[in-house]
């Protein structure tokens, strides 16, 4: 059975910690998409960890680990994850990287910083991972694919006629050194050395490990609102964030995907520029924010602060709706025990009208927050595992979401480790 799992807002939902729980009794993990410009943070019993490209099924030694053919894939920062779990002391993953998989370039992750640094007040907020670069060379097909790593003559033509086009824009357009094809060829040779022990023919893989009935998660990256087709265009990532993605990302057919575990936050947060209509700012914003999480709301890879506002039922709904949702796992419950009462976004204010369904961007940029308040439970309930023992208040909040979403609630996270979770029938 293939489940994948996902975020249904900005990413940052929690997904690490969902995919390591029900890795447990799962025989195959999958990144399907993106690259190391997220992260997924994972505490278990081997520690803490930041995951960036590393699926987060690697801490189990009866799984398989794979890295799709969607995922931007950074060879020496897979390598180092690896070896940074191994010094850690956890066993070697059980690692496979399709042979279809595309190659983050050193020069990717210049041109991700050049170009930022062009837009200056209007940058899109990048990681600086080179992941709008490493896809726009994807579909304009002067990516380099694992495979060609191990054919010399497609590697040199290749080499060649990219560093023409990448050093007319390096000379003329950023005005920086440009692109030596001898050291592009070596650094290439390198990463294949590296990456040869774990290339695979990932398709072909899964469709025998489907037929022999084995338990399959997809791992999603970000969530809905940063899918470049049904997010918050231009604010936006490169690759698809929808669980429908992780068909073609993994390399498997589209009606095998059985379950959707669409994870949700129980109030907001988003890295980056864009619009974010339940934001909230100064000491009440810094509250939440140094509460969040395990070690407060700042982003996996860069550390920076995370945008902290109210659960936003408009956006969830629609994250959840888009993802193809058959249930939600919500998570953070426990941060918001500190508050008298918590408000919630059920609604847009756009030119003086109350909208429920999640607007396009430029009508998204007017909108206003309605808010509802509910009563806080003003407790602490970590170590709950029941749910029928929480607060009245905090059961009161799940089910006002989950009514919100039209979706069933099938999991609560009330902490940040493993065994922190409750299960709802």
């Amino acid at each position: 059975m293939v489940r994948a799992i996902v975020g249904a807002c900005w990413g940052d939902e929690g997904k690490g910690k969902i995919t390591d729980m029900l890795a447990e009794n799962s025989d195959i993990v999958i990144r399907f998409q993106g690259g190391a410009n997220a992260g997924h943070t994972i505490i278990n019993d081997y520690g803490r960890f930041a995951l960036h490209i590393l699926p987060s099924g690697v801490f189990y030694k009866h799984t398989t680990c794979i890295i799709g053919n969607g995922v931007a894939l950074n060879i020496p920062k897979l390598v180092e994850e690896m070896a940074e779990l191994v010094a850690q002391g956890v066993p070697q993953p059980n690692i496979l990287v399709s042979d279809r998989c595309q190659i983050v370039m050193p020069y990717h992750i210049l041109f991700d910083a050049y170009e930022e640094a062009r837009l200056a007040g209007k940058s899109f907020g990048s990681t600086k991972s080179g992941i709008a670069p490493f896809y726009s060379d994807k579909y304009a097909k002067i990516g380099f694919q694992v495979s060609e790593l191990f054919d010399e003559d497609i590697l040199k033509e290749k080499v060649e006629r990219v560093c023409v086009l990448k050093n007319v824009l390096l000379e003329h357009l950023y005005h920086q050194p440009l692109l030596d094809p001898k050291e592009l060829l070596d650094t290439l040779h390198e990463y294949r050395d590296m990456i040869a022990p774990y290339v695979c023919d990932v398709s072909a893989y899964l469709y025998e490990a489907i037929k022999a009935g084995k338990n399959i998660l997809l791992e999603g990256q970000l969530g809905s609102l940063k899918d470049p087709d049904h997010g918050i265009y231009p604010m936006v990532t490169s690759s698809s964030t929808l669980a429908a993605y992780g068909a073609i990302g993994a390399g498997i057919p589209p009606y095998e995907i059985k379950e959707i575990t669409t994870v949700v936050k129980a109030y907001s947060s988003a890295v980056g520029a864009g619009a974010f209509v339940s934001e909230i700012f100064g000491d009440e914003a810094d509250e939440l924010r140094r509460k969040g999480g395990d070690k407060g709301e700042f982003g996996a890879t860069t550390g920076r602060p995370r945008r902290v506002g109210w659960f936003d039922a408009v956006a969830s709904r629609y994250g959840v709706r888009i993802q193809g949702t058959t249930e939600v796992a919500l998570t953070v419950l426990d941060v918001l025990g500190y508050l008298d009462e918590i408000p919630m976004c059920v609604g847009y204010e756009i030119d003086g009208e109350v909208v429920k369904d999640f607007p396009t961007t430029a009508k998204l940029e007017k909108a206003k927050p309605v808010l509802k308040v509910f009563p806080g439970w003003k407790c602490d309930i970590r170590g709950i595992k029941n749910y029928e023992d929480l607060p009245k208040e905090c059961r009161d909040y799940v089910e006002a979401i989950e009514a919100e979403l039209g979706v069933p609630v099938t999991m609560v996270s009330n902490g940040p480790r493993r065994d922190e979770i409750i299960y709802r029938k």
